[in-house]
């Protein structure tokens, strides 16, 4: 869960301040490539929130990601190794990024009707040296992900530093695209079709993965669970 300082950030101002413009021009990427890359996307205020609090959040906070769901879980280090923080809206930068993300997954439903329905996501710290090797967001069997979202922390952020994402266009690309995980870069891409991967990074680096859902819940069993 999201914790740390109550840095004084206002939710109604981040909500508002994803642009019309912005919104469509990642509405356009979406359409035509399945995936958009926007520099200096978040609001400086929001950033400076989620900056200070994942940056002084104890070791505690945080756990080694894993792969799978549910039952499936587990860790992987040949897969991955970095650590993630859930986030859950409950201290002001936390609710502030989740009301900006409401706002951008409202405006593609108005636009695109993927019927994104829910949204979840965690900080990421990658230690230097961490990774996440290449894979899909959608698990296996289940398609109720179908949009992933990654917004990047690290101000001053330099090539040398490494740990970029490297986005695949299909299973068989082995070039990608990098992108350099600057501060306030958001990149939004289609959970199913692209693979990607994190590269490791010679000093620490933090970023937001999320995911919008659509409502895959029937008459046995809600989802997401709640």
């Amino acid at each position: 869960m999201d914790a740390a300082p109550e840095t004084c950030v206002s939710t109604e101002w981040s909500a508002h301040a994803l642009t019309e413009d912005r919104a469509e021009r990642i509405c356009d990427d979406l359409e035509q490539q399945g995936y958009s890359i926007q520099p200096s996307c978040l609001p400086p205020e929001v950033l400076a929130a989620l900056q200070t609090q994942v940056m002084s959040l104890d070791d505690s906070a945080f756990f080694r990601a894993g792969i799978g769901r549910h039952a499936q879980h587990h860790t992987n280090d040949f897969v991955r190794s970095d650590e993630v923080c859930w986030m859950t809206g409950e201290t002001p930068p936390g609710a502030a990024w989740l009301a900006w993300a409401e706002v951008l997954r409202t405006a593609i439903n108005r636009r695109l009707f993927m019927g994104l329905f829910s949204f979840e996501s965690h900080y990421a710290r990658y230690r230097a040296g961490a990774y996440y090797k290449r894979h899909y967001d959608a698990f296996r069997g289940q398609t109720n992900r179908v949009l992933s979202l990654v917004a990047y922390l690290n101000s001053d952020w330099g090539i040398d530093d490494g740990g970029e994402l490297v986005l695949y266009q299909n299973a068989e690309d082995r070039q990608g695209l990098r992108v350099t995980p600057l501060a306030g870069t958001v990149v939004v891409f289609l959970s199913e079709e692209f693979p990607h991967e994190v590269l490791p990074a010679t000093r620490d680096r933090f970023s937001i993965a999320g995911w919008y859902r659509v409502n895959a819940s029937n008459a046995d069993a809600v989802d997401p669970p709640r």
